[in-house]
Order: structure tokens, then sequence, then C-alpha cells
């Protein structure tokens, strides 16, 4: 079981308030980005491509934590840049998980054995190491030899250590499902709690634009591994993955989902960012509320808008495919036990809203959802 039930129940408590509450919008997911600065420089990430007036901004213990309570979501997801390089760190997880939030540490690891005793293991942090594929793809993806083999060294001994840990990888172009398998295959061996996979975002600042997987490449991509899932599981091979069976339903293009932004909004030095973390030039909001009052949010998405054209990335279309489980929970469970389906026709694609050479969506005759 890659998530556990204690943190499931948690999840799961918050959204049943929520919706006894009739609260129409409200976060899964914090992304705390308390700083840019990083010690790698990624093709698919212009983050570090601030001048340094930015890269050497840092939100603080206070900041962090008044994050953290002010958008009141369960779980914690602490990003960059790479957050080890951060002094106040283990203050910042330590008064998350006083809040008894989930807080998933991501890192590129080559800090951790040297960071890993100012923190202590417990149910609610979980070190999410990122790797976006075995050796040579993730040594050239994060653009440094040897980063591979620094990041398994690093988890081995974090679990040595009894701390949660997982994988967090990115697939981009080039990719296949045999590669993919085989990595799934190794990191599971090394004992990790489980998987959370993403297809690349075409972000805006990165420097390589052509690495980025479109949205058919990108479903049947997650078929064919889905299939060699199948056949490991003949073999007594386990894939976990740390993310709801929907969702990989969905990037197998099974579902024909709406991205929910609000639901893993982003905080991080420049304030609260609208709408999510991978458009990074549509503005910020000074609080959460405004956050979630003043963002048009029906202006993004899937159809909505061409910046979002190509986009499956866990951080719009985890939290619908969440909603979509606690809804429909029989067929949720349907794909948790046999895995997505693999052939067949796709699921239809959302109508397009707005002009080819044009951001303004075309108005239209149709009940809007959010």
């Amino acid at each position: 079981m890659s998530i556990p039930l204690q943190q499931k129940f948690h999840v799961g408590r918050y959204i049943f308030q929520q919706k006894i509450r009739g609260n129409r919008r409200y976060p899964l997911v914090l992304m705390l980005e308390p700083l840019f600065r990083c010690n790698l420089a990624c093709s698919g990430c212009g983050k570090i491509d601030y001048p340094d007036e930015i890269l050497n901004k840092r939100l603080g213990v206070e900041e962090s934590l008044a994050a953290v309570d002010e958008c009141g979501a369960p779980i914690v997801s602490i990003a960059g840049g790479e957050p080890l390089i951060h002094k106040e760190m283990p203050q910042i997880v330590e008064g998350i998980v006083a809040r008894k939030k989930y807080v998933y540490l991501c890192t590129n690891a080559l800090l951790l054995k040297k960071k890993m005793a100012e923190y202590r293991p417990t149910p609610y942090l979980t070190f999410s190491i990122h790797l976006d594929g075995l050796r040579a793809r993730h040594d050239a993806s994060v653009c440094q030899d040897g980063v591979f083999d620094q990041a398994v060294g690093a988890i081995s001994a974090a679990i040595a250590k009894g701390f949660r840990v997982t994988v967090n990888c990115t697939f981009f172009q080039g990719e296949s499902a045999e590669e993919a398998a085989d990595f799934f295959d190794a990191v599971m061996a090394l004992g990790v709690e489980g998987i959370t996979v993403s297809p690349g975002f075409s972000y805006e600042h990165a420097p390589a634009q052509d690495v980025f997987l479109q949205r058919t490449a990108t479903k049947q991509l997650f078929r064919d591994i889905f299939k060699l899932q199948k056949q490991r599981k003949k073999q007594g091979i386990h894939w976990a993955f740390n993310q709801s069976s929907m969702f990989l339903d969905f990037l197998a293009g099974n579902q024909s989902y709406q991205c929910t932004a609000w639901g893993n909004p982003t905080r991080n030095v420049f304030g609260w960012q609208k709408p999510c973390y991978l458009l990074v030039d549509e503005g910020y909001a000074d609080s959460f509320q405004s956050l979630m009052d003043d963002t048009d949010w029906g202006h993004y998405g899937t159809g909505r808008n061409p910046k979002c054209a190509n986009c499956m990335a866990h951080c719009g279309y985890e939290p619908t495919a969440v909603c979509d489980t606690t809804e429909h929970p029989l067929k949720a469970l349907g794909v948790a036990l046999f895995g997505p389906r693999t052939d067949g026709p796709m699921a239809a694609e959302l109508p397009v809203l707005y002009q080819e050479k044009r951001t303004i969506p075309i108005r239209v005759n149709r009940v809007e959802t959010d």
C-alpha cells in the first residue's frame, strides 16, 4: 500500500468536512516554495533563471507556517528550488508536523545524507526524492553526472533511518514504456513507499521547450506503461503509486477531467501564485482568500486557455481525480483493483473554447463548471 491508512483517513475526513460545510472550492495540498535557489540546473525547469536578488529571497519560519495555517490543506508539499538549502527548513518542517499536517519534502537528495540528522522520522514527514529515470536518463534530465547514484544512496540511508521515502518523477519526450517500467522496478526494489509520476508541463521559462510531451502522446505512453504493469504483476512485481487510481486512469486517456488548480495552491516568495505553480506570469494574490475569491478559475484549464493545452500534470488533475473518487468510490475501486484500461477508445477531449491565436474564451451556450 503506497499511502498509509492513517493519512488516507485524515485526508478523507477533511474532504468529508468540506462537503458537509458546503465548500465548493477547498485545497488538498499546499505547494510551499520557500525559495527558488537550487544546486542543479535542470533543462525542464526555469526557476534558477531569476536574478540573484530573487534567488536569495526566503520565506522564513513564520511566513511559511502562516501560509500553512491560512490555507488549511491537510498536506504540504515543500518544493523550490532545493528545500534542503534553506537553513530554517528543519524548523519549518517541525512546525508543520506539530500541526498534524503531512509534509512531502521534495528534494534532489544531493544534501540529504548531510542534512538527515536535522529531521526525525514520523508518519507526518516523507522525503520525496526527485528521480526522472534510471542513471543515464536522470543525469541527462538534471544536466549533471553522478546525481542518480547520490540520490539512490540517500534513499537507502533514509529508509534505513526509518523515514518515509517516495520517489517523484516527470516523464519527457523520448521516454519509452519499457524504460519507465524498468525504472519503476528499480525504485520499488529500493524499498520506497510509492511513486508519484507526472508528464512534464511546458513550463514557460524552461530553457528547453522541445522535451515536453503532448496530450495524445502522454496517454499512449501511460497505456503502454500500464500494459507492462499487468505483465509485471503476473511475475510478482508490484508498483505502488503515491496517487489516486483515477488520476492514473486519466493519464491513460480514460477520463475527461478538467483542471482543479485551486486544489493545489502555491505560496512562494512572491505571494500566492495564480492560478498554479506551473503558470508563472499570471500574477499573485496577497492572501490565500484573495487567491480563492479573485482568481478567474474558469479562464484556466483544458480547452480554456492555450497555455494549458497540453497539461496533464498532477498538480491540477490529481485534485479532480480525488474528488471523482469520493463521488464515485465503486468506479475508483474497480480501477484500483484491475488497473487503468489500456485499449479501446480514449475519452473525448474537452471542447476548445478559445480561438487558436487568442487567449480570450469564446462565449458558448453551456453550463460552466469549475
